[in-house]
C-alpha cells in the first residue's frame, strides 16, 4: 500500500532523502567557495623566506619586515617609492607606487602586499606601516603621563 502522501515513501525515508540532498548541496557550496577563494589567499613571507623559496610570480603574497635604514628613495614623479625590507638575514628590494602611510619611516616595520617580480624586486600594491607598542598620537607626544591620563579621562 502507498503512503498517505501518494509518493510511495514513508515519512522517515523522505526525511533521509531530504537530509542527503541538503548535505550534497552544502558540500557542493563549500567546494565552490574554496575553489573561488583559492587565488585570493595571501601568504606571508619575510625576506629570508622569499630568498629561500620564491613564490610564483603571479601569486599575491605579503612581505613583512623592517625598512632598512637609508634605503627609502622617491622617484621624480613623487609617487613611486623604492626601499629595502630586511629581517636580519636577507633583504628584498620593494617598489611601491602610491601614497605611503604616515607611519612609514626607515627602521620601522612594514607589510607590503603584492607580487615578486622576475628580477627579484617585490612590486607592492599596498603598504601597511606598523608601529611599536609604545605608540603615542602626535597630539600627545609632548605631554607628561599625568597630562595624558587627564585627557583620556576627559574623553570618556
Amino acid at each position: 500500500m502507498a503512503a498517505a502522501g501518494g509518493t510511495g515513501l514513508k515519512a522517515k525515508h523522505q526525511r533521509l532523502i531530504l537530509l542527503a540532498v541538503a548535505m550534497v548541496v552544502l558540500i557542493g557550496a563549500a567546494i565552490l567557495a574554496i575553489w573561488g577563494l583559492r587565488n585570493q589567499a595571501s601568504y606571508f613571507y619575510v625576506p629570508s623566506d622569499i630568498m629561500a623559496n620564491r613564490p610564483d610570480p603571479d601569486r599575491a603574497v605579503r612581505l613583512g619586515g623592517m625598512v632598512e635604514r637609508g634605503s627609502i628613495r622617491t622617484e621624480a614623479d613623487g609617487v613611486t617609492v623604492h626601499f629595502v625590507v630586511q629581517d636580519g638575514k636577507a633583504t628584498v628590494p620593494v617598489k611601491f607606487a602610491g601614497i605611503v602611510p604616515s607611519l612609514f619611516v626607515e627602521g620601522s616595520g612594514v607589510v607590503a602586499e603584492g607580487k615578486l617580480g622576475a628580477d627579484g624586486t617585490f612590486v607592492a600594491d599596498n603598504l601597511l606601516a606598523k608601529h611599536d607598542e609604545n605608540y603615542v598620537p602626535r597630539q600627545m607626544q609632548d605631554m607628561t603621563k599625568d597630562d595624558a591620563r587627564k585627557v583620556v579621562a576627559e574623553t570618556r
